[in-house]
């Protein structure tokens, strides 16, 4: 490691010690504070601060995350930034409860434990930790893990709520000749051992806010609701939620069984399940695209706590469409993946 400086935060006025070689966001991770990212690749917003006083400069980042204009007003990328003297940065996304909830991003090694189909394109992947990993999340979060005999990674949400059990559910979709999921058909067996880093993400239910709760995912994005909703089942919240998810056709439906079971023990919770193609003569759930159905469906969205996760396509219409019914900022939640194949 290089020399170390301090990195204050403001308004939140938190403190943390960053070496030269590794970013500000990578520090802010390893010392259990949680910052609001995304890509962590300097392709997207997320992480993007205003530097207030220091010496920082950044590695190569995306003009789309950060444009030209902003970056001379000294707006910086969190990921991407690294620091050479006593600095301090004024966040502009935060949420101060989650920050300070954080929990230290740490290596770990796991064990393939199950494999199975849940779609014809979807499967269902648990990851055995090893006896006394400290490895922790909360529900919601995600992980990187590494593509066997590669330095790449990929990045999954968890669907279970704790590491209690000793193992990571994970929801993933397989794309033809994907890099991770490619492996899930014919890669990967029990047993096999895999690298993940983590958790990441701010993807988590804010329990101080009492508003009603709107769900809205697609495919294997359904991973962190369920996660969000197995947690509020297991605290017997009693919350309002309603959670739109979006499909192609039936084929593509899947957990429809527990998804009723939690409708039992979530007595405000609505599931709402839509198709955009197809559609069996007897279908009784919503037609369309899910962002579309819940336009028609909700006419109060701005005062909801709203919770995206899907597809990059569905969460770029959905955070306009949102913006224009009056939602705050504030009251929406989602972690954005840069598009790769999987």
């Amino acid at each position: 490691m290089g020399d170390t400086h301090k990195v204050r935060f403001e308004p939140v006025g938190i403190e943390i010690d960053v070496a030269e070689d590794e970013t500000v966001l990578n520090a802010a991770f390893r010392q259990g504070v949680m910052l609001i990212h995304g890509c962590k690749e300097g392709q997207c917003s997320a992480c993007k601060s205003f530097l207030l006083d220091g010496d920082l400069q950044m590695a190569r980042y995306s003009t789309f995350a950060l444009p030209d204009f902003e970056k001379d007003e000294g707006y910086v990328l969190l990921c991407r930034s690294h620091v050479y003297a006593d600095t301090e940065i004024e966040l502009v996304n935060y949420d101060e409860d989650m920050i300070r909830s954080g929990l230290p991003v740490v290596a770990e090694r796991a064990e393939v434990a199950h494999l199975a189909q849940l779609t014809h394109d979807i499967s269902l992947l648990r990851l055995a930790l090893p006896a006394g990993s400290p490895f922790r999340f909360h529900p919601g979060q995600y992980v990187d893990i590494t593509v066997p005999g590669t330095a790449e990674h990929r990045s999954f949400s968890m669907a279970n709520t704790s590491p209690a059990d000793g193992y990571l559910e994970f929801i993933i979709k397989r794309y033809p000749g994907g890099a991770f999921s490619g492996l899930l058909e014919n890669g990967l067996a029990v047993g096999d051992g895999l690298d993940l880093r983590g958790p990441y993400g701010s993807f988590t239910l804010r329990v101080a806010s009492d508003r009603r709760l709107v769900f809205v995912g697609g495919g294997a994005g359904m991973a962190p609701i369920l996660a969000l909703l197995r947690q509020m089942a297991d605290s017997g919240s009693e919350r309002e939620a309603v959670y739109y998810y979006g499909a192609r056709t039936e084929r593509d439906l899947f957990h429809l069984d527990e998804l009723m079971d939690l409708a039992l023990r979530l007595p405000g919770f609505t599931f709402v399940p839509c198709l955009s193609e197809s559609r069996p003569t007897d279908w009784r759930g919503e037609a369309g695209l899910v962002t579309d159905v819940l336009a028609r469906g909700e006419d109060r969205l701005a005062d909801c706590d709203v919770y995206l996760c899907g597809p990059p396509p569905m969460i770029d219409a959905a955070l306009p469409m949102l913006a224009g019914l009056g939602v705050p900022d504030s009251q929406i939640f989602y972690d954005k993946f840069t598009t790769t194949s999987a």
